[in-house]
């Protein structure tokens, strides 16, 4: 079974996040909106869009990363998300929620090694 295929996106606490939105817009030229930006990507090999990765600066005060106490967290892709979740816990992985299903996605948490919060989310 295929595990992770890509990774979906990168969110992290900062002080500011309207602020250095902006500063990424003005100075760097990212097309922002109010969760961060969307970067579009695709194979080399073929010009049809692929997929996504989100950039999201979020407040530091936010509790979305807990239990986790880092900064940051990242989404990962996967293929099948209801089959990977059975083959986690199976490996004793700590899963912190029941899958999440959205109208662009399933989306489900987990605990690495660290104690580091993953965000697991299989594209619609």
């Amino acid at each position: 079974m295929k595990r992770v295929t890509g990774i979906g996106g990168i969110f992290f606490k900062c002080k500011d996040p309207k602020a250095l939105k902006e500063w990424y817009k003005s100075h760097l030229g990212i097309d922002v909106n109010e969760y961060g930006a969307t970067f579009g990507w695709k194979e080399m090999s073929d010009a049809d869009p692929k997929g996504s990765l989100t950039w999201s600066p979020s407040p530091e005060t936010t509790s979305y990363f807990e239990p986790s106490t880092r900064e940051f967290m990242i989404n990962y892709t996967v293929s099948d998300l209801e089959a990977l979740v059975v083959e986690l816990k199976k490996e004793g992985v700590e899963i912190l929620d029941e899958i999440a299903v959205y109208d662009f996605g399933k989306f489900v948490h987990l605990l690495d090694l660290e104690g580091n919060k993953v965000e697991l989310w299989e594209p619609k």
